[in-house]
Formats: C-alpha cells, structure tokens, sequence
C-alpha cells in the first residue's frame, strides 16, 4: 500500500510523539536557550518528513529524511548535555534517548526503501 499522506508516515507519528515528550520534559526548564533549542530541533523532525513527502519526488523526499534524521542526531546530542547539566534525571534521558534512537532507525529504513 502507497502512503498517501504524511500522516500515514509512521516516523512522522513517533516524530511527533517524541516533541511532545521533548516539551513535556523541558518545557519549564528555567534555561530559555536550551529548552528552545531542544524544543525546534525536535519539531523539525516531524516537519522535514512533512516537508519533505509533500514535495512530491523521492530525490526531495530523501533529501528532507537526511535532514530530518540530523534534527533526530541534534536532540540525541541535546539530551546527553540535559544529563550533564542535570536538566533531566537517568531514566528520563533513557527513555528520551531510546525514543530518538528508534526514530533514527525507521527514518533510515525509509530512505533505503525510496533509494
């Protein structure tokens, strides 16, 4: 079956889970910098697949899943310096990190699939 819709797409899906993890756990965050780096790097996964499906091309779509999954590698690297300031506890950060991980791997499965 053809994706029809961006919303179809299930890394779009987890994409926009894990912002909603991402503002839940950082939203009160007093480090206005950090929260609103964390915050758009983590948004910018699910609207570069969006952006990117709706282009209507593969070589566009692929180009926009690239940069998606850098967005995905931006907030992983985000969430070992959260653990390092203490911005967020152990298994926060485990459950966060392993959200993204798992983002990352369905991105990369979809652009073999379109390759």
């Amino acid at each position: 079956m053809a994706i029809k819709c961006f919303e179809d797409i299930l890394a779009w899906q987890k994409a926009q889970d894990f912002s909603v993890s991402i503002y839940q756990s950082f939203g009160d965050l007093k480090d206005w910098d950090f929260r609103s780096q964390i915050c758009r790097a983590s948004v910018s996964i699910s609207n570069n697949i969006a952006e990117g499906f709706d282009r209507g091309t593969n070589p566009e779509f692929r180009r926009f899943l690239y940069i998606s999954l850098a967005s995905t590698s931006e907030v992983k690297s985000m969430l070992y310096l959260a653990k390092r300031l203490n911005y967020t506890d152990e298994p926060n950060f485990n459950i966060l990190l392993l959200q993204a991980q798992e983002i990352s791997r369905i991105i990369n499965g979809l652009i073999k699939s379109i390759t």
